[in-house]
């Protein structure tokens, strides 16, 4: 038998822990998805609109361009514009590129965590050690071309024997090496091989008998500056078969090991940017020109890089869902390439030069 005072002091206690249980509720959510407090419309402790937890930080992500902000890199700003970062959980600054900038260091170093230049680039620096890897493609073809004026004569590579030829050099050269090498031609005593700058005036005034030019830019400042395309003739990389791939996204092998879900992320995002520049190159080009050094280029210009750009990600008969794939005979083709003129000096191993756990995850 319990006294009187104990009895008390017991139903004190049972009472107390009803009055709790009753003011928690359950915890477990009803069929709809709430719980019963909120079922009914009390506000939660933390006042209207307070979540059940601090939302998480997005995760930051650096991209080095391979150059200035332009349409070459529609894609990425299109995404981060139209949130695409955002809803993979990412906060994404794209970094503008330059003539003193080389992204394989800035992504090495750890200034950038993926960045974007040509292939062949790429593999030179990790031959010299740095701890990089491609993980897509976005650009299928090379854009690469030489272009001459028909009062040249210069249709095929074989005319180009004893003219003047410009490239810019500093590793933009190799195609046009491996042109020459197909149509056995020695650059230092069948043609001459000049160093090209970075506008077409050399060109456009003579003192070039065929340019190198990018489909989506100096092609077109050819164009603006008067010349019809029907005076004009190409000699196109890939139809001759010495294309090397171009801009491609690489990260940094350690910062990789740790962050695959986020390089997926950033991927799949990317690839959505992409996808919606090219079926809107209007939107996306007024998305590009928020980017653009004002007074630096116009949005006609922009505009039509956009739409060359686009043949470039998405070849014709290129299946569109395919975008950011890694084609294993492309890239061999341009480790080839890279060897046999010197960029690297041992043959690529394609593991360790790319991997395609990235793309797999992003699609």
């Amino acid at each position: 038998m319990l006294t009187g005072k104990k009895t008390l002091w017991l139903l004190a206690l049972v009472l107390l822990a009803v009055t709790v249980v009753a003011g928690c509720g359950s915890g477990k959510p009803d069929k709809a998805g709430s719980s019963p407090a909120s079922s009914a419309g009390a506000p939660s402790s933390g006042g209207a609109g307070a979540s059940s937890g601090p939302a998480a930080e997005p995760v930051k992500i650096k991209l080095q361009l391979k150059w200035v902000p332009q349409a070459q890199f529609a894609g990425y700003f299109v995404a981060r514009e139209k949130g695409y970062y955002a809803e993979e959980g990412l906060d994404v600054e794209i970094l503008s590129g330059g003539p003193d900038i080389v992204p394989e260091q800035q992504v090495a170093i750890g200034a950038a965590q993926i960045g974007i230049d040509w292939v062949a680039s790429l593999l030179a620096h990790q031959e010299q050690g740095l701890p990089l890897i491609e993980i897509a493609q976005i650009y299928q073809n090379s854009g690469l071309v030489l272009v001459s004026k028909k009062e040249s004569g210069i249709a095929t590579g074989a005319d180009l024997k004893g003219k003047k030829v410009g490239n810019w050099m500093g590793g933009n050269e190799f195609e046009v090496l491996a042109l020459f090498d197909k149509y056995g031609l020695d650059p230092t005593r069948d043609l001459e091989f000049i160093k090209q700058g970075f506008t077409m005036d050399q060109f456009l005034s003579g003192e070039l008998d065929a340019a190198s030019a990018m489909t989506y830019n100096e092609y077109l400042v050819v164009l603006d500056a008067g010349v019809p395309a029907e005076e004009l003739s190409v000699i196109d990389m890939n139809a001759e078969g010495v294309a090397m791939l171009e801009d491609n996204l690489f990260a940094n092998v350690e910062w990789l090991e740790d962050n695959k879900e986020t390089a997926a992320k950033f991927v799949r995002a990317s690839l959505k940017g992409w996808k919606d520049a090219i079926a809107n190159p209007e939107e996306a080009v007024d998305i590009v020109m928020k980017a653009v050094e004002e007074g630096s280029t116009t949005r006609e210009h922009q505009l039509n890089m956009m739409k060359e750009v686009a043949k470039l990600v998405v070849p014709e008969g290129f299946d569109e869902g395919r975008i950011g794939e890694i084609d294993d005979a492309k890239f061999k083709q341009t480790a080839d390439i890279a060897l046999q003129f010197g960029v690297i000096s041992q043959p690529v191993d394609p593991a360790k030069a790319y991997t395609k756990e990235i793309i797999e995850m992003a699609k």
